[in-house]
């Protein structure tokens, strides 16, 4: 302990004892505590410098004084025993919320994804890192350049990085595509505005197939259970389909031959051909050719 310990008092329990100990010299304890006699309430506390809010502050007061008490003796006797007793026991409490703050983000209710943890879980890399930077480098100057009308370049772009494209497709519209390797397209398919094909895994479009302004395939997603390790699951989309405004189809998703989207839905699970689906999650809402004199269902991009 130092030679010399100076000890200022902010919202003690009792004013009457510290007048009465207002300067003592504590040999025994090898420290000295003085007071000013002016009794300032407004004087900072011990714990002033460290940080914690005043309640902590105060605790550590508390304590302190307790401790001197122990050392110089008490005049008023073993009553303040009960006093001390109970400060110390507020202090052990406080630090035992404290403790289980800190814990909480490791209970159930409260478990919080360490993200930097997460791994590439079954995606397999099929090009290396100097083919995916030429591949970047293309897709965002003429794949997805609004300034490149030319369907024609488009495909030779695709075909040349691995991805098999049939004929008659109409590529006019600035698009995304990930991984053309991992893309087969078929004959005759339409791509609207924005799409955004996100294929790390495979992803397979048949024939006659028309996919609407800003909508979203994706071949991966996390983990979210557990790691967020990334998992890769093929989609096929067969002959026929067309994938409305804005649609989001998720990985390991197989919809069938002249199935319908609707605007804005989000495909969860696989479709059966022929149908008409809409919703988040998507729904089932009629079958597509059904005869004549069935209500129609209108879009944003027309009747249905």
């Amino acid at each position: 302990m130092p030679a010399s310990l100076v000890f200022t008092f902010d919202n003690f329990p009792d004013r009457n004892v510290m007048n009465e100990f207002a300067f003592l010299r504590m040999q025994d304890a090898g420290c000295r505590m003085q007071y000013d006699g002016l009794f300032r309430a407004a004087m900072p506390g011990i714990a002033e410098s460290a940080a914690g809010p005043p309640s902590e502050r105060r605790n550590m007061d508390t304590e302190a004084y307790a401790d001197c008490l122990d050392v110089v003796g008490d005049p008023r006797g073993a009553g303040r025993d009960s006093s001390r007793e109970a400060n110390r026991e507020g202090n052990r409490e406080s630090s035992r919320e404290s403790s289980r703050d800190a814990s909480r983000d490791s209970t159930p209710g409260h478990r919080v994804i360490d993200l930097t943890r997460a791994g590439k879980g079954n995606y397999v890399r099929r090009r290396s890192l100097l083919v995916e930077a030429a591949w970047f480098l293309v897709e965002a100057g003429i794949i997805n350049n609004k300034l490149n009308p030319f369907s024609g370049l488009r495909v030779a772009l695709l075909r040349l990085f691995g991805a098999r494209v049939g004929q008659h497709c109409r590529l006019v519209h600035p698009l995304r595509v990930k991984s053309p390797w991992n893309l087969e397209v078929g004959d005759g398919c339409w791509f609207g505005v924005d799409v955004w094909i996100y294929n790390q895994a495979s992803i397979r479009i048949g024939s006659n197939v028309c996919i609407s302004q800003g909508s979203f395939l994706t071949a991966g997603s996390h983990d979210l259970d557990s790691n967020m390790d990334l998992h890769v699951a093929p989609i096929v989309i067969e002959d026929g389909v067309w994938i409305t405004s804005k649609c989001v189809i998720q990985k390991g998703i197989t919809i069938g031959r002249s199935a319908v989207v609707t605007p804005l839905s989000v495909v969860h699970h696989s479709l059966e051909a022929e149908g008409i689906y809409g919703g988040n999650p998507c729904r089932f809402i009629r079958k597509r050719f059904d005869p004549p004199g069935h209500a129609a269902i209108t879009t944003p991009s027309g009747t249905l």
